[in-house]
Parts: structure tokens; C-alpha cells; sequence
């Protein structure tokens, strides 16, 4: 991967003290690599070239269309709200929105790399795609930005280029990357959305002016998951037969466990958003699962209670686990006294895995 760190904060850059000054911000040490935090993907860049649009190029020119209108190229301008807004945080309200930052960071510079990184390894090859993959890195560099920006207003910033450079890659097959990150991209507009929505009836609860944003800024979201919906269809072998149904039902639950597991984690952050994180997940999960069946085969039967109750076990595991890592006990200790509940972790994720799923053809007739 190339270094890109200056190209995903230039915008925002000039706002902020030079380093070394005394009001510049720290960097901060990235978040310890765990099950719950963003990952850094790879791909076979040769297998993406070499992919024929054909079935599906009508609608991912139109998409690309949309792409180069860039909506949102003067959404991202930080105005007078942000000034002291971070000092008007209790330190429980700012330890809990700087995780916040710093995962969401994360994650959006993971798209950025991606996306860059395809761009230009398959330009000569396959420039329709190249060139939408450039614009969705365009708008992930930006999200990027801005919230490294926010990072630094509670006097703090990742160094983005360490993360490029050191951060471990997982090497996705191209199919994989359409799921996971059509899954990414939708999950995060009905995330987004849905605190946009709740804020604008609850004003008093938006502890930052960054959230003023989410409105358009989930509209990038929706977008980019579009293409990807476009992309597999394109390539019908990713939504059709036993295989595909197969990994569209784990790479749902995958998706959907995580989110749950790490939100119910830090509930902290969304209560101090007046929002209950169960019932913020369970819309969320429900509108994305719903949105999938759009174009994946099947869907997860979210509203069978024994789902619930599943995520509820790997939430009460992942504590006891969080527990043992806490406690003082020496590494081999440690380890076997996580063992039960790891074992317990893959027990409930194999049963949820073995649920019933639901046709997507069955699920939502009209669309299909």
C-alpha cells in the first residue's frame, strides 16, 4: 500500500498548530488490535482487473455519474460551533466520543486504503471501475479527515501514515471484499442516519457539532454501498446459487454480532446521546438486513427472539472475557481461564449461523 496519510487530512490540515508547537495535538497510540476493532483489507488487485462489467455496466456508469457530481465536496467545512465545544465534555462523555472518533477514523481510512490502493493497481485494465474506486477513496479520505480533525480539537490525532504502514492487512478474496464492504457502507448510512434523526428531535443531546453532519455524510454511506450492490450484480456468481447464500448469511452475522457485541461494550457513548444501545442496534440491524435483501439471496430472521438472545450470550462472553484480560492473573492463567468462554463464543455464533434463514425473493417481492 502507498503511504497516503497526507492526502486523507490535506483538507482539514491547515486548520490545525503545527507540530512541535505547544497547542499542537498529541498523537495518539493506536487502539490495541482486537475481534471488535476495524480492519485493514487487501485484495487480489489482478482478479479485480480482469472482472467484466457487461451484465451490470449500465448501472454502474450511472453510478460513476453520480460519483463525479461529488455532492458533498463542500460539506465537510468546520464553521464556529466546533470552537470549545470539546471543553464543554465531562471526562466519562470524552473518553467514550474520543473512542468514537478514533474507531470511526479508523475504519474510514480502511476504506480509503482500499479503495486507493484498487484505483490505481487496476486503472489500465478496467478504468470504469478504477475510476469509481478513486471517487469512493476521495470520500473516505474526507470522513477520515474530518474526524482525525474533531480527534484534535480534545488535543489528539492518529498518525495516520504509522497506521498505512503498520497496521496488519487482511487479505480478502474480491467476493469477500463485496460483502464486507457493502455490508460496511450500508450498515454505516442506517448507522448515521438513525443518531441524525434522534439528535434532530433531541437537540439537547448532540454533545458535538460533528453530528451535524451525518445527514449528507450518510448519503456517501448509501452510495458506495450502491456500487457494491451494482458490482455483484455484475458479477451474478456473488448472489447466486448455495455458495453465495452461504457466505451472504456469515458475512450478515459476522457483521452484525461485531456491531452489536462492541456497542452494547460501550454503551456509555450512546447513552450520553440519550440513546439505548440494544434498541439503537436492533433498528439498525433490522433496516440493514432489509436493505441487503436487495440483492443478497438470503437475510437473517432478525425478528426470531432466540437471535436476540444469542447476541446476548456473546455479549455477556466477550465481558467475562474482557474480565479475565483485566484481571492480575499471569498470561497462561489468563488464557485458560478464557478458553470456556471462547469455546462458548463459537458455540452461540454456529447456532446463530444455523438459523433459519429467509429468502430474499420471499422477504421483499416488490424490490425483487
Amino acid at each position: 500500500m502507498v503511504p497516503p496519510a497526507a492526502t486523507a487530512t490535506e483538507s482539514h490540515q491547515s486548520a490545525s498548530p503545527a507540530l512541535g508547537s505547544p497547542d499542537a495535538p498529541v498523537i495518539k497510540d493506536p487502539a490495541k488490535d482486537t475481534i471488535l476493532t476495524p480492519r485493514f483489507y487487501t485484495t487480489d488487485f489482478d482478479a479485480m482487473a480482469a472482472m467484466d462489467l457487461q451484465p451490470n455496466v449500465v448501472e454502474l456508469e450511472a453510478i460513476c455519474e453520480e460519483f463525479r457530481k461529488d455532492y458533498n465536496r463542500h460539506h465537510f467545512v468546520r464553521n464556529a460551533e466546533f470552537e470549545g465545544a470539546a471543553d464543554k465534555l465531562d471526562p466519562e462523555t470524552r473518553r467514550v466520543f474520543v473512542e468514537f472518533l478514533e474507531q470511526s477514523c479508523t475504519s474510514e481510512f480502511s476504506g480509503f486504503l482500499l479503495y486507493k490502493e484498487l484505483s490505481r493497481r487496476i486503472k489500465q485494465k478496467n478504468p470504469l471501475l478504477a475510476e469509481c474506486f478513486a471517487h469512493m477513496a476521495r470520500d473516505e479520505a474526507r470522513h477520515a479527515g474530518f474526524l482525525n480533525k474533531a480527534m484534535a480539537d480534545f488535543g489528539l490525532q492518529l498518525d495516520l501514515g504509522f497506521l498505512t504502514a503498520n497496521k496488519a492487512y487482511t487479505h480478502f478474496k474480491p467476493k469477500f471484499i463485496f460483502y464486507a464492504t457493502y455490508l460496511s457502507e450500508k450498515i454505516g448510512y442506517w448507522r448515521y442516519i438513525a443518531i441524525y434523526r434522534h439528535l434532530e428531535q433531541h437537540p439537547e443531546s448532540k454533545i458535538f457539532p460533528i453530528f451535524n453532519f451525518f445527514e449528507n455524510w450518510c448519503q456517501d454511506e448509501n452510495r458506495h454501498g450502491d456500487f457494491f450492490d451494482a458490482l455483484m450484480k455484475a458479477q451474478p456468481d456473488t448472489v447466486r446459487g448455495f455458495t453465495a447464500r452461504l457466505w451472504c448469511r456469515f458475512f450478515l452475522l459476522a457483521v452484525f454480532a461485531t456491531m452489536y457485541v462492541r456497542d452494547v461494550a460501550r454503551k456509555e457513548f450512546y447513552e450520553a446521546l440519550g440513546l439505548d444501545a440494544r434498541t439503537y442496534d436492533k433498528y439498525v440491524i433490522a433496516k440493514t438486513n432489509e436493505t441487503s435483501a436487495r440483492v443478497f439471496p438470503v437475510v437473517l430472521d432478525v425478528e426470531n427472539p432466540k437471535f436476540w438472545q444469542r447476541l446476548e450470550r456473546l455479549v455477556n462472553n466477550n465481558q467475562a472475557l474482557s474480565d479475565a484480560d483485566a484481571s492480575a492473573a499471569p498470561a497462561p492463567l489468563k488464557a485458560l481461564r478464557k478458553l470456556p468462554f471462547w469455546a462458548a463464543n463459537g458455540l452461540e455464533m454456529a447456532k446463530l449461523f444455523l438459523m433459519a434463514p429467509i429468502r430474499s425473493e420471499r422477504y421483499q417481492p416488490a424490490v425483487r
